[in-house]
C-alpha cells in the first residue's frame, strides 16, 4: 500500500490472470541469493519487505516468501503457510501492508482461479500468522470441501486503520444439490444452469474486521456482498 492503503486482492488477481492468459503458473528461475520483492512488498517504513526465493527449475524447490530487513535486503524469517504454492514468480504474490508496517496481508493462488489470503503480525523480527474465520465459514459454519466443486475464489482486502480492515469474499461453485444455495441464505445466489443439470452458485459477503490480542481477528459486521459476473 504505497499511496493510500486502499488496494484489493481482487484487482491484483485480475491483473495476474490478464498478464498470463495462456499459462497455468507464474514461475521464476532464481539465481543464487536472489530474493525478489513481491508486488507492493516494501513496507511503508522502508525497513521491511517481503521477497520470494526458490531453488531449482522454476524456483520449485524450497520455495518461500521471506520477511526481509531493508535497506540491507537481508532475510529474517520465512512466512508460514506459503511455501510450495502454485506460483513461484514474485509478481504472483501481493502484499497489503498496514500504515504502521506492523501487519501485512499476502494473497497468492492455491489453484489457477482460487486466491488465498494470509494475514501476519510483524513483531520482534517474526511474522506471526493471524487466525480468523473466512466469511464463508462464518455464514455456513464450515469451510468449502472437496465435494463442493469450487471453481473460483477471490478475496478483497482493504485496511481501514492500523487494526481494522474490510474483507470481501466472492466464490463460485457448481452443484447438483438444490440445498447448497439455500445453505448460504441471502449470501448465495444461483446464477446459471449447466447442460448436465448442475447449477452455478455464487457466494458473496463482506465484513468489517478487527485485529485482536493473541494473533487473531474477529468479524465486527457481516453483510451480503455484491453479485455479478
Amino acid at each position: 500500500m504505497k499511496v493510500s492503503c486502499i488496494l484489493s486482492a481482487l484487482l491484483a488477481a485480475l491483473v495476474l490472470f490478464a498478464v498470463m492468459p495462456a499459462r497455468a503458473t507464474s514461475e521464476h528461475d532464481y539465481v543464487k541469493d536472489e530474493y525478489a520483492i513481491i508486488r507492493d512488498g516494501l513496507a511503508p517504513n522502508k525497513q521491511l519487505s517481503l521477497a520470494s526465493h526458490g531453488d531449482g527449475d522454476g524456483g520449485r524447490e524450497n520455495f518461500h516468501v521471506w520477511l526481509m530487513a531493508e535497506p540491507a535486503h537481508r532475510k529474517i524469517v520465512a512466512l508460514d503457510d506459503i511455501g510450495g504454492r502454485l506460483d513461484t514468480g514474485p509478481d504472483a504474490y501481493y502484499a497489503f501492508w498496514s500504515a504502521d508496517s506492523r501487519h501485512v496481508a499476502v494473497t497468492f493462488r492455491s489453484e489457477r482461479h482460487v486466491v488465498e489470503l494470509n494475514l501476519y503480525q510483524i513483531e520482534n523480527r517474526r511474522a506471526h500468522l493471524i487466525s480468523g474465520p473466512s466469511l464463508f465459514r462464518d455464514v455456513t459454519s464450515r469451510d468449502p470441501g472437496a465435494g463442493d466443486d469450487e471453481r473460483r475464489s477471490v478475496p478483497e482486502f482493504e485496511w481501514k486503520g492500523t487494526r481494522r480492515f474490510l474483507l470481501k469474499e466472492r466464490r463460485l461453485f457448481t452443484t447438483s444439490d438444490p440445498g447448497f444455495a439455500r445453505m448460504m441464505g441471502a449470501y448465495g445466489k444461483v446464477t446459471d444452469k449447466l447442460d448436465d443439470g448442475r447449477w452455478f452458485v455464487e457466494f458473496s459477503a463482506e465484513a468489517d474486521c478487527m485485529l485482536m490480542p493473541g494473533n487473531r481477528y474477529r468479524i465486527v459486521d457481516l453483510r451480503v456482498g455484491k453479485f455479478g459476473e
